[in-house]
């Protein structure tokens, strides 16, 4: 029996040494000490031996098991040692080579403009709010004094959802300040960008989505200087304090008396003309158009429950996609919704 021990330590011993990965040490370890291994086999016929040889056979056994598991976490340790060497070699990076660069993402321009816009009204005091998309006509047109029959009801203008049109695509923001009207009491001072949708052509200056900005400010006492205030702080924040703008009269259902701010071309500085050309920028008119205001209409007040007698308001509405046309310089409005990483790439 001793020998046969010997024989087994021996065996086991240059084996494990020679293993070449985990998995052949793990069949040795089942091989020579597992519950069917060669080293149990010999144990087993330990009581075949008289009293005073048992105990010595035993601790030879013991011996050469111990040696075994030795090397056996000698011979572990060597193949992991081993694995991660080749693991270093194959994922080494030559910290010579120069690197990539990485291309840092940022704001579309729209964007910009919009949160630039944002901030100067939050810092005049306004709550940007939001609302659906997906409007009642009683909201986007009826409360806002746009009676039926009115062009802009019309379906060659409107997405209407049903026969009644009365379910639609919101074609303004202002419903927003009917819904804000109908939860908030005075005063009140609020701003609402967002998408709408008209059935506009998609040319340099229109598409049939694109984005409002929209405002309203009800108290007492307020006044078109209060209006003209308000606009003109943005415009010259937005392109200038050199900027030029005036105000001319106009009609709109929801305010009276309602206006059209423009502001004086910047290209051609009033003039209409450049080098002896009409001007491409304001098309020889001198002004750009930026948006429609007025004072709250009294109707649109007193659907929403306030009364016009103690409380007076302004009301505003711009596009976003012009606004940002004038302030980057873009001359055609496709230009911003056609993802062109070159052209994004400049703002």
């Amino acid at each position: 029996m001793k020998q046969q021990l010997e024989k087994i330590r021996q065996e086991a011993l240059a084996a494990m040494e020679a293993a070449a990965d985990p998995q052949e040490l793990e069949a040795l370890r089942v091989r020579y000490l597992g519950k069917k291994g060669e080293l149990t086999a010999v144990l087993k016929q330990m009581g075949k031996l008289s009293a005073e040889e048992r105990p010595v056979m035993g601790q030879i056994a013991n011996n050469v098991r111990a040696a075994i598991e030795q090397t056996l976490e000698q011979a572990k340790t060597h193949l992991a040692a081993k694995a991660m060497e080749a693991k270093l070699r194959a994922e080494a990076v030559d910290v010579t080579i120069p690197g990539k660069e990485v291309s840092l993402g940022h704001q579309h321009p729209m964007n910009m403009v919009l949160q630039e816009i944002k901030g100067i009204f939050v810092g005049m005091g306004y709550q940007v709010v939001d609302g659906p998309e997906v409007e009642l006509a009683s909201y986007n047109f009826t409360r806002l004094n746009i009676e039926e029959g009115h062009p802009s009801r019309d379906r060659s203008d409107t997405f209407y959802f049903n026969d009644d049109d009365s379910v639609l695509l919101r074609t303004q923001t202002s419903p927003m300040q009917i819904r804000f009207m109908e939860n908030h009491k005075p005063p009140l001072c609020m701003l609402a960008p967002g998408r709408v949708f008209r059935k506009d052509e998609a040319d340099a200056t229109h598409s049939p989505m694109f984005h409002q900005i929209e405002g309203l400010v009800v108290d007492e006492h307020i006044t078109m200087g209060d209006l003209k205030g308000a606009l003109t702080t943005l415009m010259k924040r937005i392109y200038g304090e050199d900027s030029v703008m005036r105000f001319r009269p106009h009609h709109f259902p929801f305010t009276e008396p309602s206006c059209e701010m423009d502001m004086q071309c910047h290209k051609c500085h009033g003039t209409g003309e450049v080098d002896g050309q009409v001007c491409s920028t304001c098309h020889g008119e001198g002004w750009i158009e930026l948006l429609g205001a007025g004072m709250v209409h009294p109707y649109v007040l007193e659907n929403c429950g306030i009364d016009p007698e103690k409380y007076s308001g302004f009301a505003f509405g711009m596009g976003l996609e012009r606004m940002a046309m004038g302030r980057l310089r873009i001359n055609d409005l496709r230009l911003i919704f056609d993802n062109d990483v070159r052209f994004l790439n400049q703002f």
